[in-house]
């Protein structure tokens, strides 16, 4: 029925639509999988960095400039060369270097140190004082993390993570030119190789359409969770 719709409104075949389908949902895989992944380990590096930091309650110089100087490398590598060079820890971790799977390995890989800069420039927007305040009452560490550092900061929190979902997106259809599968996948062997215009054209239309949906639900929870 949709496709019946597709082509009499749009002249889409539907071939093209199953294409365009099985594409779409195979991007959305990567990007979830490795939104979830990057968040979990993103996030507490992220915090790592901040409480080590100059100030903070664990400071340590020599371990905060190792982790930023390696945090730093990895997050200055181009998606695209990070792909090829880390071909041999993807084949060893989900036995391909090709596929949806397999792409999700330097996805990741460069995205947390992304995500993890993200998360503790955001932290240092929480007023010191409320870090002090609570130090003096007794709190822990984990407490003054937990019940003061990632609420106070949510808002930004999940502003970068809208951030990273998107540059995630556009990550997965540079993958698509080592045949990782997903919409860039599809534009590159049907639309650039065959001289498809029509296909190029779709999927740029439904990556647009992904991000503006992200960034306006990104947008929505920040006003949600932001009452200063």
């Amino acid at each position: 029925m949709i496709q019946e719709l597709l082509y009499q409104t749009f002249n889409i075949s539907p071939q093209l639509v199953t294409l365009l389908q099985g594409a779409t949902l195979d991007t959305l895989y990567m990007v979830f999988v490795s939104t979830a992944i990057s968040i979990l380990l993103g996030v507490p590096l992220g915090v790592i960095l901040l409480i080590t930091s100059k100030g903070y309650f664990w400071e340590n110089k020599l371990f905060y400039k190792v982790l930023g100087t390696l945090v730093n490398a990895l997050r200055s590598i181009p998606f695209i060369i990070l792909l090829v060079a880390v071909m041999p820890l993807t084949k060893y971790i989900v036995g391909t270097s090709i596929g949806t799977n397999a792409a999700i390995v330097p996805l990741t890989i460069g995205t947390i140190p992304f995500l993890a800069r993200l998360v503790e420039t955001s932290l240092r927007t929480v007023p010191y004082g409320l870090i002090e305040a609570a130090t003096s009452m007794g709190a822990s560490p984990w407490q003054i993390v937990s019940r003061i550092l990632l609420p106070e900061a949510l808002p930004e929190l999940i502003q970068n993570f809208t951030i990273t979902i998107i540059v995630i997106i556009g990550c997965t259809a540079m993958a698509g030119t080592v045949g990782a599968g997903g919409l860039g996948d599809l534009a590159i062997r049907f639309g650039y190789q065959r001289f498809r215009l029509d296909i190029m054209i779709s999927t740029v239309v439904i990556l647009i359409i992904m991000v503006q949906v992200v960034q306006s639900c990104g947008d929505y929870l920040t006003r949600k969770v932001d009452h200063r």
